[in-house]
């Protein structure tokens, strides 16, 4: 279908949960939008699907921190609007070597941030979560109020339908190959593959690992953005200790900093399992990966065995699912104006590092201000502009690592 004789405010590529949540913010302004897809709505073939995402506030990076709870605040908010649940709340636990540089820069965020927090020795951590956790002499944990699961599938179900209620336009298999200038009326132009053409005063483009791709297409610039194929792992709790990994019981979202980054959640998603996953995974074409799951390697059932006291059978996991990230060289995000001839007329969002989505609430209000204003409130973006690795490849630069 196309929609040559109708222009709108704002044409938002990509429904993954970046834009169906800007669509949302979009048209929640009184502002028409149209949200389009290369793909169905809701596929499995992005970031954007699957059992959970974690939320927490604990990033070794000042200017995260703010933007979670912003974020958490928001998702609340669109669960109200919609009247059901994404969100399930519990405690955040870290946890690695006292000497590890970046969970002592979390450690010092969150005392900046007036985040509440507790560190824990072993010897607490073990009375605190009932033998759950074991920590190794040398380790600290550091106890957060702010964490929990999302629900990746249904959240941007969510933000499609908040957006279809407020007036959004949504189109799927809608496989965008041009932007250009609309030097008629001014704006741009969307072209996508099947022949439709699309007009509309402004563009945000939020592909996820297509961003690299389809940036070169339209203009020829070579973002810094590396998808890769990573894997989710889900382990079975052994029948006797169900009950203890349960949010019920008290049981956190939890992380361990060193090498690898391991990370997890309640058991929640399956009965009976438990997510534990390693952040990372191997250079990928988004058209042309592989959808095997990659073997993890004997640390992280050495972790497992080690952390949970032999709770968790740690051979093998019970459910591996793929997905995959968009990594940038320094982990940070990359939301800015396009630029070029496009001026401020696109706004780009991507790179999103494997730490996004919780995220999402609030990068749909930042782009919605961006396409709609020109500037945003309350964020700071000058960590994620596009100009960052030409003044140095490696992009921001951290305090805390070596």
């Amino acid at each position: 279908m196309e929609y040559s004789g109708e222009q709108f405010d704002v044409i938002v590529i990509g429904a993954g949960i970046m834009g169906s949540s800007t669509a949302y913010q979009i048209a929640k302004r009184g502002q028409t939008v149209l949200l389009l897809e290369q793909f169905d709505f809701l596929h499995q073939l992005g970031s954007s699907h699957g059992e959970s995402r974690t939320i927490r506030a604990t990033y070794p990076e000042n200017y995260y921190s703010g933007m979670v709870i912003e974020s958490s605040r928001l998702w609340e908010e669109a669960e109200a609007e919609i009247g059901y649940r994404v969100y399930y709340k519990t405690a955040h636990f870290d946890m690695g070597p006292s000497s590890n540089k970046t969970l002592i820069a979390v450690m010092e965020c969150c005392e900046s941030n007036a985040i509440p927090h507790r560190v824990l020795t072993p010897k607490q951590v073990s009375e605190e979560f009932s033998g759950r956790f074991e920590l190794p002499e040398g380790w600290v944990g550091l106890s957060t109020e702010l964490g929990g699961v999302l629900k990746p599938t249904k959240a941007v179900s969510m933000f499609q339908t908040l957006a279809i209620k407020r007036g959004a336009v949504l189109r799927d298999n809608m496989e965008v190959k041009e932007i250009v200038k609309d030097d008629e009326r001014g704006g741009i132009v969307v072209i996508t593959s099947n022949g439709s053409r699309f007009y509309g005063k402004k563009c945000v483009v939020a592909v996820g690992p297509w961003m690299r791709k389809l940036i070169k297409m339209v203009m020829g610039l070579d973002l810094p953005i590396q998808p890769l194929h990573t894997t989710i792992c889900y382990w079975r709790i052994k029948e006797a200790y169900k009950d203890d990994f349960l949010m019920e019981s008290g049981f956190p979202s939890f992380a361990s900093y060193g090498e690898p980054f391991i990370y997890g959640t309640p058991s929640l998603e399956f009965p009976g399992l438990i997510k534990i996953a390693v952040h990372g995974g191997y250079p990928c074409d988004p058209d042309k990966r592989t959808w095997a799951p990659t073997l993890l390697g004997d640390y992280v059932s050495s972790w497992i065995e080690n952390r949970f006291s032999g709770r968790v059978e740690s051979a093998e996991p019970a459910v591996a699912q793929s997905c995959m990230y968009s990594m940038t060289p320094d982990e940070d995000y990359l939301i800015d104006f396009l630029g070029g001839d496009f001026g401020k007329d696109v706004v780009v969002a991507g790179g999103f590092s494997g730490h996004g989505f919780k995220m999402g609430p609030v990068i749909g209000r930042i782009l919605a201000d961006l396409v709609l204003n020109g500037e945003t409130k309350g964020v700071e973006l000058k960590h994620f502009r596009l100009g960052r690795f030409e003044e140095n490849a490696k992009g921001n630069v951290k305090e805390y690592e070596d």
